[in-house]
């Protein structure tokens, strides 16, 4: 490509708002684009529509299709923090409802609460075995 139709073709994709090589430039139209020596003369070949700019390339729906399904994706279903969120929330129910119905006293939640917080537990029955071997429920 001579230099002439290089600083024509930036030109144009300044002036059009996208990429160099997104600029089409009429190929039986090359002495005249040549000549074009300033910005005006760039626009008024846009005008004429000896340049124009190019359809951008995307994904057909058959292929956006094709690529959805399950063996395409990849890790777990659910991130690491969702589950995390999930099973915190959970067990700071459950203490909650202790505290509620008088089972453990607001200091023992307390305590409970920070080592849901510290990830001390893996679930739900094993804060129950806690409470049982350390007998932090309150007598009845």
């Amino acid at each position: 490509m001579p230099n002439t139709l290089r600083s024509v073709r930036r030109m144009a994709a300044e002036i059009l708002k996208v990429g160099e090589n997104r600029v089409w430039i009429n190929p039986e139209e090359i002495e005249r684009v040549s000549e074009a020596i300033t910005r005006e003369d760039v626009k008024s070949l846009i005008k004429e529509g000896i340049i124009k700019k190019r359809a951008e390339k995307g994904i057909s729906k058959k292929e956006k299709r094709k690529r959805r399904g399950p063996g395409s994706r990849k890790g777990p279903s659910i991130s690491r923090k969702v589950k995390w969120i999930m099973k915190v929330r959970a067990q700071r129910k459950f203490i909650r409802e202790l505290k509620a119905k008088k089972v453990i006293s607001e200091s023992t939640y307390r305590m409970l609460y920070r080592m849901v917080k510290g990830n001390a537990f893996n679930s739900i029955s094993q804060i129950k075995t806690f409470i049982k071997e350390r007998n932090l429920a309150r007598r009845k």
